[in-house]
C-alpha cells in the first residue's frame, strides 16, 4: 500500500514546485465547504432502535446526536418528558452507521416515533460537520487517483477501527414457561380435570446474522384433555387467537417470506392463517404473494378446525403517510374442507388515506360456497363486504362510518361474544361512531346503526357505548367500561363488561375483567352468562416470571371455575449487546 502514497506524492510534486517557483503568484481560492445535509427520514423502527436514510456519506458517525423538532400537532405540545428542552420532541444518538444508513438509539422522547418523522442535526453537530468538511479528510486534492481496490487511506483507518455488528443482529428477548390448568365443572355432574401446557413469547431479530426474525406469542397444550368444559372455556379459546411467525425481511432482496400464524401482508381481511406466505417485490410499488395454510382462529367468520385455505394476490401501493397514501390488492383463493373444494373466492382490499385526517378502507369477497346437504345451491355472488371511513375532525375527535355485509351464516365460536373479539361481526349494516379524548386521560366512544343482512326481513338497532381512562388519579390503574346491544338475522343479544388493569413497567401487570352477556342464536345454545377473569403477571428476580389466571363462568351451557399457573424463564440480551458495543 505504501507505493500508492509514493505515487500520490509524485503527482503532487509538480504543483508544489510551481508554487515555490513563483512566490508572487496569487493564492489559490479557498475551497468551499462540502454541502451539509441536516435532515434525515426515519425508515424503520424496531423497539428502541431507529433506522434513518443517512450514513457516513452524509457525515454521520457513531455518537452523532440527532433531534426531532417540535411540530404544530397539538398532541405533541404536552411536555411528557421534562428532560427534553422546549421545541424538541426527541433526542437520538447514532450507535451504528453504514455508508447510506444508520441505526440510532432513542435517548429521550415525548411520544412514540413513527416512520413519518424527520430527524435533524442540532446546531452544534452541524458546526462539527462543516468544520470537518473544511479541514478534514474530505478536502480536495490537486489530482484524484482512483484505486481498483478502494481508497488506501480509508482502508487503513477502517482496519484500525473495530466494527461491531448492527444492534438488531441476534437481538433476542422473550420468555418461555410451563403451566398447569385445572378446571372444575359445576352443576349436576361436577368434575375436575387438569391439563399441562407451555407459553412462549419471542422477539428475535436478525437471528444468527441472517434476515430471519421470530416474533409473537403462543400458548398451547402439551397434554390433551377431552373434557368439553376445558376445551370450550373462555381462556382456552382466547389462547388460540395467538400470532407467532418466522419472517424473512431483507432490505437488499425482493423476496419476503413468513411461516407460522399471521395476518397476510396486504391481505389482512382474509383473517389469520396458520401456514406459509411467500412474496416478491416486482417493482418499487408492486408485490406478488402466495399463501397456503389452515384457518384455526375461533374468531374467524368462517371458522372450522378442518378448514384449509390457499391462493395468491397482486398488490400495488404508493404515496407517503405524510400526504396521500394508497394500497390496492386483488387476488383469488379456495377453501378446502377435509381437502375437498368447499368455497372458491375472489377478493379485493383497498386503502386510501390523507395524512391523519382521512382514511378509507374497503374489502370484499365474491364466492361460490358449497351448500350444506339438503340445502339449495347458492351460486356465485357477494359473500362479504366491509367499507369503513374515518375522519379526524379535531386532534381529540374522530368520526367513523362503516357498512358491513355477510351473505352466509357465520361459524365463529359464540362463547367469545362477551370478550369483544366478535364485535366486527355482530354489527351488520350501516353504523356511525365517534371517539373523543377528554381531559384527565379519559376517552369516550360509541356507535349506533341499523343491522341488516341478506337474511333479514327488516332492520334493527345496534348500540355500543363505552369509556376508558388510562390513569385513575395517581393510582396507576386504568379502566374500561362497555355496553353493547346487537340484533341481526343470525344472532341477537347484549353484553356489559368492566375491566381494570395496573402496570408497573414490564415487571408487574394486573388485569381484572367481569361481565355478563345474553346471546340468542341458531348457532349456539341460548346463553345468559356471567363471567369474571383475573390475571397476575410479575417478574421474580432477574430471570424468572410468575403468572396466575382465574376464570369463573356461571349460566348458559358452561358453568365452571378455571385456574392456570405458569412459572418460567425470561431473557433479554439487549443490555449485554449495548455494553459490548460500548467497549469498542
Amino acid at each position: 500500500m505504501r507505493h500508492h502514497f509514493l505515487l500520490l506524492l509524485v503527482l503532487m510534486a509538480p504543483a508544489c514546485r510551481a508554487q515555490e517557483a513563483d512566490p508572487a503568484a496569487p493564492p489559490a481560492p479557498a475551497l468551499a465547504a462540502a454541502p451539509t445535509r441536516t435532515d434525515f427520514h426515519i425508515r424503520y423502527i424496531n423497539g428502541s432502535n431507529v433506522y434513518i436514510d443517512g450514513g457516513t456519506t452524509s457525515g454521520l458517525r457513531e455518537g452523532t446526536e440527532l433531534i426531532l423538532k417540535q411540530s404544530t400537532n397539538l398532541s405533541e405540545q404536552d411536555p411528557a418528558n421534562a428532560a427534553i428542552e422546549p421545541g424538541v420532541i426527541a433526542r437520538l444518538k447514532v450507535i451504528s452507521v453504514a455508508s447510506t444508513s444508520a441505526v440510532c438509539e432513542i435517548s429521550a422522547t415525548k411520544r412514540d416515533l413513527t416512520d413519518k418523522d424527520v430527524v435533524s442535526l442540532p446546531d452544534n453537530e452541524v458546526k462539527k460537520l462543516v468544520d470537518k468538511d473544511t479541514l478534514g479528510s474530505t478536502r480536495h486534492y490537486p489530482m484524484v487517483i482512483s484505486f481498483t481496490e478502494g481508497d488506501p487511506m480509508d482502508e487503513e483507518v477502517r482496519d484500525e477501527v473495530p466494527r461491531p455488528p448492527l444492534p438488531e443482529v441476534n437481538q433476542m428477548r422473550g420468555r418461555f414457561g410451563f403451566d398447569v390448568s385445572t378446571i372444575q365443572e359445576l352443576g349436576q355432574t361436577s368434575s375436575i380435570a387438569s391439563e399441562y401446557g407451555m407459553v412462549v413469547r419471542a422477539d428475535f431479530t436478525r437471528m444468527f446474522g441472517t434476515y430471519w426474525n421470530l416474533n409473537g406469542y403462543w400458548r398451547g397444550t402439551l397434554q390433551n384433555n377431552n373434557n368439553a368444559a376445558v376445551q370450550n372455556s373462555i381462556q382456552n379459546l382466547m389462547n388460540r387467537t395467538y400470532l407467532m411467525s418466522l419472517n424473512y425481511i431483507n432490505p437488499n432482496s425482493a423476496w419476503t417470506a413468513s411461516i407460522g400464524r399471521m395476518y397476510l401482508p396486504y391481505a389482512s381481511s382474509l383473517e389469520t392463517i396458520d401456514g406459509i406466505y411467500l412474496g416478491r417485490k416486482t417493482s418499487e410499488r408492486t408485490v406478488v404473494g402466495m399463501f397456503a395454510g389452515s384457518s384455526p382462529n375461533p374468531t374467524a367468520w368462517n371458522y372450522d378446525p378442518n378448514l384449509r385455505v390457499g391462493g395468491g394476490f397482486f398488490n400495488i401501493h404508493g404515496g407517503t403517510f405524510d400526504g396521500f397514501h394508497y394500497s390496492s390488492t386483488a387476488g383469488a383463493g379456495v377453501d378446502l374442507l377435509k381437502w375437498a373444494v368447499n368455497r372458491p373466492f375472489l377478493f379485493t382490499e383497498n386503502e386510501f388515506s390523507f395524512k391523519r385526517y382521512f382514511s378509507l378502507y374497503q374489502a370484499m369477497q365474491i364466492d361460490n360456497p358449497t351448500p350444506n346437504p339438503g340445502q339449495p345451491t347458492v351460486g356465485w355472488g357477494l359473500g362479504e363486504s366491509l367499507i369503513s371511513a374515518r375522519f379526524q375532525v379535531h386532534p381529540r375527535v374522530t368520526l367513523d362510518l362503516t357498512d358491513t355485509y355477510f351473505r352466509s351464516v357465520p361459524t365463529y365460536d359464540a362463547v367469545l361474544v362477551g370478550t369483544g373479539l366478535l364485535d366486527k361481526y355482530l354489527y351488520q349494516g350501516i353504523n356511525g361512531g365517534v371517539r373523543v379524548q377528554f381531559p384527565l386521560h379519559i376517552t369516550g366512544y360509541g356507535s349506533v346503526g341499523q343491522s341488516n343482512s341478506s337474511n333479514d326481513n327488516g332492520s334493527s338497532l345496534n348500540e355500543l357505548f363505552g369509556a376508558s381512562v388510562m390513569r385513575i388519579w395517581k393510582t396507576g390503574f386504568g379502566a374500561d367500561i362497555r355496553y353493547a346491544k346487537f340484533d341481526s338475522a343470525f344472532a341477537s343479544g347484549k353484553y356489559r363488561t368492566v375491566s381494570i388493569n395496573r402496570d408497573l413497567g414490564e415487571r408487574f401487570r394486573l388485569d381484572l375483567q367481569a361481565g355478563r352477556y345474553d346471546y340468542n342464536s341458531s348457532l349456539a345454545q341460548t346463553s345468559d352468562s356471567y363471567f369474571g377473569n383475573a390475571m397476575l403477571d410479575m417478574d421474580l428476580g432477574a430471570r424468572l416470571f410468575f403468572q396466575s389466571m382465574f376464570t369463573a363462568q356461571r349460566g348458559g351451557s358452561l358453568d365452571y371455575n378455571q385456574w392456570t399457573t405458569t412459572v418460567g424463564y425470561r431473557f433479554d440480551n439487549r443490555a449485554a449487546m449495548r455494553a459490548a458495543q460500548a467497549k469498542h
